[in-house]
């Protein structure tokens, strides 16, 4: 298991904001071994296909640039334009393969880890170029599976290649015998086939190195419990800091709640728990809006509030209870209570008609229809 700096053990897989930040870094897992089976692999398989055809263009040069005149040989200006011709000749001849390499090269390294562009990773550190570091660096256990990766690779490549040299020994010394076109050709192929033979050598390299890879990448990103919790903590914020951020989110609320009340309709209280401040706006055509509410010390505060901007203070402990319950601030009351808060505020219309000497004095409130789904009772 391992071990960070401060001795406690890593035994906590990583979590992703960790793996996130892993990448920004460019900390991804990769395989040098798979990079280069793969354009190898490609290199290799472009030699078989365009083989034949490389080895024609070779011909074809030789026979252009070994048999000169004397004119030619003697005119500067002839010798550069056969150069120029042969380059283009021979960039034509490989280019298939020098974009096959390219694909390669491109696909080998995001075949483990995917695509990542790190400009973090590309920026110059000062502990890459400390002597102690790079001491260290070279003295280190990754240093030695680096080291033993290459012994391997040598050992196969070398089994392999003396393995295909006895196999195609035949072959080889009969290209001495064969016409210079066919020499070549046939030297092409063997190359070809050689080079396939040894590369199947480095598969079984990749093989190893790529699930070593994973795991090493893996146990670097390992944590401790304590790593955790800590990254918990500054993720979603200290408890403390949480507690004193929302005390002063309700705090704001309840200044925006208490200056909202002079602008009620009406205060509906149950008389003394609970205490709800609804609004409506004719103009708008909406239901009425629960402006604020509160219990007990709250509600307490509402009522005088209320009472000081001379807005209507009426008891209806049912309906206080149930717009209470039901209603956020700044929302509509639910399509169940429209019945019993229109009640309401007809009645707080004519207790204001009849204030003013336009009205006679209403009746007392009379029982509102409250749904029993949005009931409470205390």
């Amino acid at each position: 298991m391992a071990e960070s700096e401060s001795g406690a053990d890593k035994s906590e897989e990583p979590t992703s904001k960790r793996l996130e930040e892993s990448r920004k870094k460019g900390q991804i897992a990769r395989s040098r071994e798979l990079n280069t089976v793969v354009v190898t692999m490609a290199g290799i398989g472009g030699l078989l296909v365009y083989g034949a055809d490389f080895g024609q263009t070779l011909l074809e040069l030789m026979r252009g640039n070994f048999a000169l005149s004397r004119d030619v040989l003697l005119d500067d200006r002839s010798m550069a334009l056969y150069l120029l011709a042969s380059g283009k000749m021979a960039l034509e001849a490989m280019m298939p393969l020098l974009v096959i390499l390219l694909i390669a090269a491109i696909l080998g390294p995001i075949a483990l880890g995917g695509w990542l562009f790190s400009p973090e990773a590309m920026a110059p550190k000062a502990s890459r170029m400390n002597p102690a570091s790079g001491l260290k660096r070279m003295f280190s256990t990754h240093a030695l599976v680096e080291l033993l990766k290459a012994l391997a690779k040598f050992t196969v490549i070398l089994l392999v290649a003396l393995a295909v040299l006895s196999a195609d020994q035949d072959d080889l010394l009969a290209i001495a015998n064969q016409p210079l076109e066919a020499a070549i050709i046939h030297s092409a192929e063997l190359v070809g086939w050689s080079m396939l033979w040894m590369a199947c050598g480095l598969i079984l390299i990749a093989a190893v190195d790529v699930p070593f890879q994973l795991w090493d990448h893996k146990q670097k990103l390992m944590m401790t419990k304590q790593e955790v919790r800590d990254e918990y903590k500054d993720s979603e914020g200290k408890p403390e800091v949480k507690s004193r951020i929302r005390q002063m989110q309700r705090e704001m609320a309840e200044r925006r709640m208490m200056a909202a009340i002079p602008t009620a309709d009406v205060v509906i209280t149950n008389p003394t728990h609970f205490a709800v401040a609804l609004k409506y706006d004719p103009a708008k055509g909406t239901a009425p809006v629960l402006l604020a509410k509160g219990g007990d010390f709250m509600a307490l505060k509402i009522r005088e509030i209320a009472q000081q901007h001379k807005v209507m203070v009426l008891e209806s402990p049912g309906l206080a209870r149930a717009v209470y319950f039901s209603t956020e601030l700044d929302q509509e009351i639910p399509a169940g209570l429209y019945l019993a808060v229109a009640q309401v505020l007809a009645y707080v219309y004519q207790l204001k008609q009849f204030r003013s000497g336009k009205g006679k004095r209403p009746g007392p409130l009379p029982d509102l229809p409250i749904p029993p789904d949005l009931r409470r009772d205390e």
